[in-house]
This record gives C-alpha cells, structure tokens and sequence, in this order.
C-alpha cells in the first residue's frame, strides 16, 4: 500500500510530469501507433524498445510509470528534478536498489472532454497485468478501465451541489464529478484505494473531494446528496477459497446482491429530485428475466424512484467466468484456470443462473407530483467513442418530464424540431415505387436505428419549428386519405417516445431541468 500522500510532494511531482510533457499524445508519437495499439491488447513490448531508444525526460518518466520498468538512478534524477528520488520513494512510487529506480505504481495520462471542455488528468493506480505477469493481489487498486471510462462519460453534466462517489477506486469518477460540483465525497473499504484518490486530487490540483472509508452507504448515514455516482464492485464472484476476491471488483457478497444493495439503498441517501447513476450486473436465473430482477429493486426501494434501466450485454455463464478469470491475470491452460472455472460455473448452476446482464442504471428521487419515469430497455451495438452520453440522458430527462406534463391537446399544441443528429434511410426492392423500409437513425446519444411508417417519417421530417404538431398530423391526413382523429391518436404516443429518445426536440426552449 502506498504511503498517505504528501501535498507538497505531489505538487512536486506534478511539476516533473508537466515539465516533461507528460501527456497521452507525447507517448503516442513516442511509440507510434502500432506500439500504442499493442498496449490496448496488453502488449507493452514494443513501447517499452521504442522508449528505450531516447534518453529525453517523457521517454524516462514512460518507462518508469506507463510501462512499468526499471530505469537507471541517473536517469530517474535527471527526470524528477522537483520531487526527486527520495520524494518519489516517500510517495510509496519508487524503490531504489544498486542505482537502479523501480516503479511500484503506475501514473498514466487520462485524457477527458466533457461540457467545460477538453483536458487531461494523471491517474496513479497499482501496476497492472499488462505491465507485470501473473496474478494480480487481492487488494490491487485498479487504474483507469473500460467501465471506468463508461461511467465518466455517463455522469450529467449539470450542477449539483453534493456528489457521492460510492466505491471510489482510483479516484477518476470523483474527478470528474468534481467538474460540476463544489462538494465530492468519496467513499471505499480500501484505504489504500483512498490514498489513490487523495493523490490523484493532488497531482491534478483538484481540492473539495472528501474521502471516508467504509462498505456502501455506512460512512454516510444521515448524509443525502444531489448525486451519487457508482462503478460499484459488482462482478459475480462465487464464495470460496478457490477464487480471490479482489477488492476492486467483489463486493463480497453472493450473486447481484451488492448491485441490488445500492439500487435500494440510493434513494434515502438522495434529495428529491436527486439522480444516482451506478453500472452493474444482473442474473439471470431460472425462468427470470434480469431486467424484471432489477425492476423488483427499485421497487422494493423505502422511498419512490423514478428509473432508466439500460442493458447493454448479456454474457452465458462460461463466457462471464472467463472474461473475469482473465482480468484477474490468471492465463487459460492452466491448473488455476480450470479451478477457478469449476467454481464459477458451480456457483452459477447450483443458483440457477442461466445469463448475466451489464448495463446502466439511472435513478431519481421521485418528487412529489411529478411524472413518473419507468423505463427498462435493452441498448444493443456500439456507440461511438464520441458520443456525449452524459448529455443526451440530461437531455432525454428534460425532455421526458416536459412531454410527460402535457395532456394530448397540449401535446398537439406544441412546436417541435427534428434533432440534429437525425437521418433518415429509404430501403426499396427492385423496381419498387415505394420504400419497404423507412429508417430514423441518430447520429450521437445511443445510436439509435427507428423503423418508422410514412406517416411519422413525413411528421419528423416536417418538425422544422414552424407549426404545431396537430396541423401537421391533419396535413399528412389529408395527403395519406386518412381519418386526422386516428392518426392523431396513432402518431402522439410515438412522438412522445420520439421526444424522449432525442429524436425531437422542443422549438423555443425549456425550463431548467429538476436533473
């Protein structure tokens, strides 16, 4: 475990990282595309030859930090001027031994855009498996990841005046939320896990993140937030001594208890109006579906929540077990492999668990008088890595709680705007006069693909912000030859959903979000 960081020395640090340039875009051209790659695979070899061939500043700090190796003491003075060796050692980074300088953690740049803008954070964390064989310890605090990444980009990017970060990790998600609020508190069981978020504050001069140690919500009782931000421990891990139960992603407990723990256990620890955003998965057992598992928490929640449930992926039991075996560092072909697979699989047959979901969960302190939002859906394909999640779901909540108030008279009244980003795709058969297939397709949020009739293609298509819904379903009637009064009828559920999933939008405006 590292050391309870020094301010000073961290400062110090952060000096050296600048001084040298220190940046992701620097180690790119360091080692070129193909190495950079490789190292997305879990191949630090050919960054590790190309950064040996330069003495420069930001080659020695790669070496030292990205890639994990050893570099000469002289080197490593020549590199950290301002915290030095000895500050380095004293931080727990570095251990010296017959003037040679070896990492013992990682400190990697972590590039983010957000609604401020563009910038780039230091993240130290514990060496990971790409840069060190075997398994990992049971107490390793995990760096920057895919579902780290996931849950940054989903976090709302609107003010909030208190933010929870409920298992922080390393530190990323309290980082980010600290964009938008003053007052971050982040919480774990591991301390040592707290001494990375505590450092990352300071390497990045970010104050106001306060951290507690402890399991859930127990460091906070009697505390409520306007928003709790999650990346949770919440792999499935079977019970027992032939699995580690790493700190970073077992939460202990058996199944999707600890997932089903949070669910319930926000909405107390919430102000009215107050969003929790957690990731998670959830069991499939028996004749159950996950979704309908995760609708019962919410449910069974003391106060009521509003919630956007997305599902993402669904994985069999043998594919989950070995995805979770390998990221733990344990190779396949190996005794230790098999074992850890039996036990899995075990686990999953003996509580007849037949697939496990990932996905997001929004949640919302329900407020009194105001539309309730139930919504479980499942979200397949890729989404662009530029995509500003974070946005669309602000947007998609603004637009639900304002369609959701209106009656379908006022609904028919109001004037509305194709989105930006959306396109429409015709498909014909040979010869067709007329199109078999009329896709919405939507550039950014979920990536979404509608198949629409003519009627609602022609209403999206007209929604340019100049007349009322309801005149222009009656001039569609008119073109189609049918009854106004049942296309009205046919078309306005649909626009909500359209309006929900950002398809439209609302011409002129809208009041300030409750998100």
């Amino acid at each position: 475990m590292i050391p309870e960081p020094d301010p000073a020395l961290a400062r110090s640090l952060a000096d050296d990282l600048a001084a040298a340039g220190y940046t992701g875009a620097r180690l790119r051209a360091l080692w070129g595309v193909a190495a950079d790659e490789a190292i997305g695979r879990g191949r630090a070899l050919p960054a590790r030859r190309e950064a040996a061939a330069t003495d420069s500043a930001v080659a020695i700090l790669a070496r030292l930090f990205f890639l994990g190796s050893p570099v000469r003491e002289s080197e490593a003075s020549a590199a950290l001027t301002n915290v030095t060796i000895d500050g380095a050692e004293r931080l727990g980074l570095v251990r010296m031994s017959s003037g040679s300088v070896t990492p013992s953690v990682m400190i990697r740049p972590q590039a983010y855009v957000d609604e401020h803008g563009a910038g780039e954070w230091w993240i130290a964390s514990d060496i990971d498996e790409s840069v060190r064989p075997g398994p990992l310890p049971e107490d390793h605090v995990l760096g920057v990841g895919g579902a780290s990444l996931t849950l940054a980009g989903l976090q709302l990017p609107t003010s909030a005046a208190r933010v929870l970060d409920l298992g922080s990790g390393c530190g990323i998600q309290s980082l980010r939320a600290r964009r938008d609020s003053p007052d971050v508190t982040a919480t774990d069981i591991s301390e040592a896990a707290l001494r990375f978020t505590r450092l990352n504050a300071q390497l990045n001069a970010v104050d106001g993140i306060r951290t507690l140690r402890g399991s859930l919500f127990d460091p906070v009782q009697g505390e409520v937030f306007d928003r709790i931000v999650s990346n949770p421990p919440f792999v499935i891990t079977p019970r027992g001594a032939d699995v580690p139960a790493y700190e970073y992603r077992d939460g202990g407990l058996t199944g999707d208890a600890l997932v089903c723990h949070i669910v319930m256990g926000a909405g107390v620890h919430l102000v009215p109006g107050g969003i929790a955003q957690l990731l998670g998965n959830w069991e499939y057992v028996d004749g159950e579906d996950g979704l309908h598992r995760v609708r019962d928490w919410i449910a069974a929640s003391p106060v009521p929540l509003d919630a956007w449930v997305i599902e993402r992926d669904r994985m069999d039991p043998i594919a989950y077990a070995e995805l979770w075996i390998r990221d733990g560092g344990t190779v396949p072909g190996t005794d230790e492999f098999e074992t850890m697979l039996a036990a899995w699989l075990d686990d999953f047959e003996a509580r007849g668990v037949r697939e496990v979901g990932f996905g997001y969960i929004l949640l919302r302190r329900r407020t009194e008088g105001s539309p309730a939002l139930l919504r479980f859906e499942r979200v397949e394909g890729a989404i662009g890595p530029n995509a500003a999640l974070g946005m669309h779901l602000a947007e998609s909540l603004r637009a639900h709680d304002r369609q959701a108030r209106l009656s379908d008279a006022e609904l028919a009244e109001a004037v509305l705007l194709v989105a930006g980003d959306v396109t429409e795709a015709r498909h014909y058969l040979p010869g067709a006069e007329d199109p078999s297939v009329i896709e919405l397709r939507q550039g950014g949020g979920f990536g979404r693909t509608l198949a629409v009739d003519p009627a609602l293609a022609a209403l999206v298509g007209a929604s340019d912000g100049d007349l009322p819904v309801g005149r222009l379903i009656a001039a569609i009637a008119e073109l189609l030859e049918v009854d106004p009064d049942a296309l009205l009828s046919d078309l306005l559920p649909r626009v909500r959903g359209l309006l929900d999933d950002g398809f439209l939008t609302f011409a002129g405006g809208e009041a300030s979000p409750s998100a």
